[in-house]
């Protein structure tokens, strides 16, 4: 039997697990916390409306339902050539026969980004914006400014949904605590058009959106500092804040920078379509980790990452029948998501032939809703999986 060990316990990795598992090979999966985190799911968190423990799923409930070993230890080091993992504790991982790398990204660092909270950093950053968030509801006003930045080198690692999705969910919150009128809240990016990624149409619609809410927009210049009380950009112009969420763009994991892995400009690990790496026998790279191929709208999501994880189950599989067969990610390439508001959603398609965004007033709310059930079930094997998600 196959062993094959998993870096990584998110989307990319656990789905790795859970299909490799399928095709009855000794998995052992590492990972630096004990629970699988529902990022999609975590926009709700700031307003209260869920918490970090309804979108964590414990790692040990996973590799129970599936078989996986598991060991909860951060990767120190990773030596590519030699297939060797040393973990903080000191213990070494040498004798697996296929290493399947899911570590994720590391965050581009800001001057200032301490001054900052982020939806897509770290889960206590969640209920951190909770608490920041409920201190200004009490006081009654208040000033909040959210936005995401990009990396130049690589334009698939903007996360830029989550940060209209909290935006829209703290306008509706507000608005429920009769608040609105007292809160100035302002989106901000660097970037001439953010959201593009979603098309043209997406982008009109998200003006009026930003209209209808009366929500501030400061895009197009670049972020010079973030401070205490603001976000100061490089023509001198400030935004004031009392409360700043932004989504730092994805970089290379500093764990890969030596690996011996080749690498990117951005520092993601180069692979093929099929997530090999070249001159690396049994070494295979999956979601956030990778430099991902494709047209320049591309983008790292979630369903991204669980299609390559399933199509390296595939393909390890079929190299161990000696069988010349194997699974490209490429042709599955989109832009999928319904981004929620609070009190409805949009649903957000983008593939080579265009961007769509449709309206989906109330009922998308719950659509996500049942989504993140879905999600959380779904892999815990109570309910059976739907084809293509």
């Amino acid at each position: 039997m196959a062993k094959v060990l998993i870096l990584g316990g998110g989307f990319a990795g656990v789905e790795a697990a859970i299909y490799l598992r399928k095709q009855e090979m000794d998995v052992t999966l590492v990972s630096d916390r004990d629970y699988f985190y529902i990022y999609p799911t975590s926009i709700w968190i700031p307003t209260g409306e869920t918490t970090r423990e309804d979108v964590s799923v414990p790692l040990d409930q996973l590799a129970f339902a599936h078989g996986f070993q598991l060991i909860i230890d951060p990767v120190v080091t990773f030596e590519a050539k030699e297939k060797k993992v040393t973990l903080k504790s000191g213990r070494v991982l040498d004798e697996y026969d296929y290493i399947v790398v899911a570590l994720g990204q590391d965050k581009m660092r800001h001057k200032g980004l301490e001054h900052t909270l982020s939806i897509c950093g770290k889960p206590e950053e969640a209920t951190a914006l909770y608490e920041r968030l409920d201190t200004l509801v009490k006081k009654g006003s208040g000033k909040i400014a959210m936005g995401f930045g990009g990396n130049p080198k690589d334009s698939s690692a903007v996360r830029g949904g989550p940060a209209f999705e909290v935006l829209f969910n703290v306008d509706t919150y507000l608005k429920k605590k009769g608040l609105r009128d007292k809160f100035e809240l302002t989106f901000f990016a660097p970037m001439e058009k953010p959201g593009q990624k979603m098309g043209d149409k997406a982008l009109v619609m998200m003006d009026k959106m930003f209209k209808m809410t009366n929500i501030h927009k400061q895009v197009g210049v670049k972020i010079s500092t973030f401070e205490e009380d603001g976000i100061v950009f490089e023509d001198g112009s400030k935004i004031d804040s009392d409360l700043t969420m932004f989504i730092s763009a994805g970089t290379g994991h500093s764990i890969l920078m030596e690996s011996g892995l080749p690498l990117s400009e951005a520092g993601f690990v180069v692979t093929n379509e099929y997530n090999e790496i070249e001159g690396f026998e049994g070494i295979y790279a999956i979601g956030d980790s990778v430099s991902l191929m494709g047209p320049e709208w591309r983008a790292k999501q979630g369903h991204v990452a669980e299609v390559m994880a399933k199509n390296v189950a595939y393909n390890i599989f079929q190299h161990q029948q000696n069988i010349d067969s194997k699974h490209s990610y490429e042709e599955h390439l989109n832009i999928l998501c319904v981004m929620d508001t609070g009190n409805g959603a949009a649903f957000v398609y983008r593939s080579n032939k265009g961007g769509h965004m449709i309206p989906l007033p109330v009922v998308g709310h719950w659509m996500k809703k049942g989504w993140g059930w879905y999600c959380r079930n779904s892999k815990l094997g109570k309910i059976p999986r739907i084809p293509g998600m």
